[in-house]
């Protein structure tokens, strides 16, 4: 008999774990094929580091082809899925259209930024998802402070001083927390006129409002007293080139907002023909998509039912994600006569908040940290989750603890390179034109 032939598409941490847990579980008795636009995992949790100089992209960056061996890598985009004939349709970097047929299929596309219709926010801020967007970030601070150095009009200088970041949950105040620590730095080094100002906004009633309150107090002290303005219960308005009108009334002149608003799932989901929980793709407990055996959908792209709030899916994190991909895993080896296939559980691990410094704010297991205890915890998990180049890692914390950061601009991406609206085209149900095999 022919090996089964198991198609992921995505290599996030869904589609991750789901090849490499797959991959031992078949130990070579199918063909797993992995399609992914960039031919690495990015632990996006340590992004805000990258921003900031304590890493650089490459530790963050995880080789799919060394992780996964006996995973075959195609790198591309998939542009079609044609679930009648068992195909998943892709261009690859170059343009060049191809198929592969699949015996099992795993959709995990994940998710991009989170828009809001707002005027000017597609035009002028920039989201935080990828190592574009945190190059492009690191160079824009310090290109700010740079230009702020010889600046004769005091106001300029005052906005491109200010850094503007929407979105209190777990993204933006890890990056208001380590960006006021970066260019508070950097402007004590060049000689900056003035002392940087960072404002955080967000609708809600307090930063980090998914997690519990206790580590929402400890996010909003370390915050405040760096000095960020934090802005609850506003939002905003309108976005210009020079600055952000807030629903307050307030105008901010700024060149710099950072959208971190949130993750929404990939909308080419909605694109397939399949059913779906606002945005994302109806499964089963055993993330089947009902009516399609051959099809399991995990990680954000997944509305897979939780157990512990029965009637909603699970959160949209990267825990859940991982168990996803665990799982789906063990039930399509279950098809296939290894173990057998088992609903979705999952049982909360707590939550880890880097603020930068010795500065964090954690509940593993239900047990609330801050401070030093908190960044020991926190450090300690992410090494414990990373895949690899953990000694890397460990290697740029040591140094950046004990030398100063080397800021530069390295002019790798440009504004335009890195917009907002990053997500995919369309991603049609239906069989393109004939391509090669």
């Amino acid at each position: 008999m022919a090996r089964p032939r198991v198609v992921i598409v995505g290599g996030g941490f869904a589609g991750f774990h789901t090849a490499h847990k797959l991959s031992r579980l078949a130990r070579g008795r199918a063909d797993i094929t992995l399609i992914n636009p960039t031919d690495y995992l990015l632990y996006v949790p340590l992004l805000p580091e990258v921003a900031v100089g304590v890493l650089e992209p490459r530790q963050i960056a995880v080789s799919l082809t060394s992780a996964l061996p006996g995973v075959r890598l195609v790198l591309g985009e998939a542009n079609a899925l044609d679930l009648k004939q068992n195909r998943v349709h892709y261009v690859d970097p170059e343009g060049g259209d191809g198929y592969i047929p699949y015996d099992r299929l795993v959709i995990a596309l994940g998710s991009v930024n989170k828009l809001l219709p707002i005027p000017g926010v597609a035009d002028h801020a920039h989201g935080f998802r990828g190592v574009p967007e945190a190059l492009f970030l690191h160079d824009h601070m310090v290109r700010q402070i740079e230009m702020a150095l010889v600046e004769p009009d005091p106001g300029e200088c005052t906005a491109r001083c200010t850094f503007v970041v929407v979105g209190a949950g777990y993204t933006g105040t890890e990056v208001a927390a380590h960006g006021v620590q970066f260019t508070d730095q950097l402007a004590k080094q060049k000689g900056a006129p003035i002392k940087p100002t960072w404002i955080l906004i967000d609708l809600a009633k307090r930063v980090l409002p998914e997690l519990d309150e206790e580590m929402s107090k400890d996010a909003d002290r370390v915050l405040r007293e760096r000095g960020v303005e934090v802005l609850l219960g506003t939002s905003v308005q309108e976005a210009l080139f020079d600055g952000v009108r807030l629903t307050n009334g307030r105008y901010i002149p700024t060149r710099t907002l950072v959208w971190c608003v949130g993750v929404r799932p990939d909308p080419v989901v909605e694109d397939l023909g399949l059913p779906t929980d606002h945005g994302r793709i109806v499964v089963d407990e055993y993330l089947n998509v009902p009516g399609h055996p051959r099809v399991y959908a995990v990680g954000d792209a997944a509305a897979v039912p939780d157990p512990e709030h029965p009637g909603r899916p699970t959160p949209m994190t990267a825990q859940h994600a991982v168990r996803h991909g665990k799982q789906a895993a063990s039930n399509i080896a279950a098809e296939y006569g290894t173990g057998r296939r088992k609903p979705y559980r999952h049982r909360d691990l707590g939550f880890v908040v880097d603020l930068g410094g010795l500065a964090a704010t954690a509940n593993p297991i239900g047990i609330h940290l801050s401070g030093i205890p908190a960044m020991i915890a926190t450090r300690g998990y992410h090494l414990l989750s990373l895949p690899r180049n953990r000694i890397r890692v460990v290697g740029d914390w040591l140094l950046n603890a004990f030398m100063p950061r080397h800021a530069v601009q390295l002019g790798l991406i440009r504004g335009p390179e890195v917009p907002l609206n990053n997500a995919a085209p369309e991603l049609p149900v239906r069989p393109p034109a004939p391509a090669r095999p």
